[in-house]
């Protein structure tokens, strides 16, 4: 599960390698790395919202 935590976060970021990438699209399950984007998608909304939240006081 790391690794596809591991990845998701390259993606987020635009680091991946491109043969990271393809290994990922070979050996993965596609059902692994949609939910895991989709939890970390969430997880970086309701950062953004807190600091926000925060900073306005």
């Amino acid at each position: 599960m790391w690794g596809v935590i591991k990845s998701v976060l390259a993606a987020f970021l635009g680091v991946q390698r491109d043969q990271q990438r393809r290994e990922d699209f070979e050996r993965g399950s596609p059902l692994a790395f949609i939910v895991t984007g989709i939890v970390m998608g969430v997880l970086l909304v309701a950062i953004i919202a807190l600091v926000a939240f925060l900073a306005a006081g």
